[in-house]
């Protein structure tokens, strides 16, 4: 058998496999086993990947959109055209900025807030959230996850400053928000023996310096109090002798 036939065999042998026309079982005669191997590889189970819950289930399907909710109009019209108004008929661009407006209002200082630190943090958790479902369900997208790295770190930097000034208002936003602050690592490079036993050398050669330096100060000290009190001490006029 040629080289052109077997494939010629294999490639009838997968698409009357995939088609169901031939059972898998069947025997094909002496090299059943071969034509098996070479198909495995055209042949291969998929698995469906199982769906991640999405952040914006939670929005009713009947609600107005963004640019639609304070129309007066909009409840004299028929069911058709609020259907087309509503969430259930937007994109997820359009439920994103729904979501991130709900999330705002959780946290915003006034009704005319639109630009605080925590107005920003609110709306860049959402934004946040909807790329990690986006890279859960495309790994390969490169430009999502240099998105959402660079959301990420810029909500990093505004809780790092609400946390040194105002630090009630950042318990009540990770708290509102259902953000976990973690603290970020000591040290950024990778433990070596050769880092460790160098660490090591520095606090040494630190801790003998201060030791010594203490040592000093306490000497120093000891001398400044010794010659106080010996300025200090009265002499007794009769043991001088008169004047001459």
């Amino acid at each position: 058998m040629s080289v052109f036939q077997r494939s010629q065999m294999c490639r009838n042998l997968c698409f009357s496999v995939v088609l169901g026309t031939r059972p898998f079982n069947d025997s094909f005669g002496s090299n059943h086993s071969i034509l098996l191997q070479q198909v495995r590889n055209y042949a291969r189970i998929t698995r469906r990947k199982q769906e991640t819950p999405s952040h914006l289930d939670d929005l009713p399907p009947t609600m107005l959109k963004k640019d639609y909710e304070n129309v007066p109009l909009v409840e004299k019209t028929d069911d058709v055209v609020k259907r087309l108004l509503s969430l259930e008929m937007a994109s997820n661009k359009e439920k994103l900025r729904v979501k991130m407006e709900q999330l705002a209002d959780k946290v915003r200082r006034s009704p005319v807030d639109c630009g605080s630190f925590e107005v920003q943090i609110a709306r860049l958790t959402a934004k946040i959230r909807n790329l990690q479902e986006h890279s859960q369900n495309h790994p390969k997208d490169k430009v999502n996850k240099r998105n959402m790295l660079m959301a990420i770190d810029r909500r990093k930097k505004l809780l790092k400053y609400l946390r040194c000034t105002r630090y009630d208002i950042f318990e009540n936003v990770c708290k509102q928000l259902g953000i976990q602050y973690t603290f970020p690592p000591e040290y950024y490079r990778r433990v070596t023996r050769r880092w460790l036993a160098k660490k090591a050398l520095c606090i040494k050669i630190y801790n003998e310096v201060r030791k010594r330096r203490a040592a000093e100060r306490q000497k120093q000290n000891n001398l400044t109090s010794s010659s106080i009190t010996k300025l200090e001490v009265p002499t007794d006029p009769k043991k001088e002798g008169t004047p001459v």
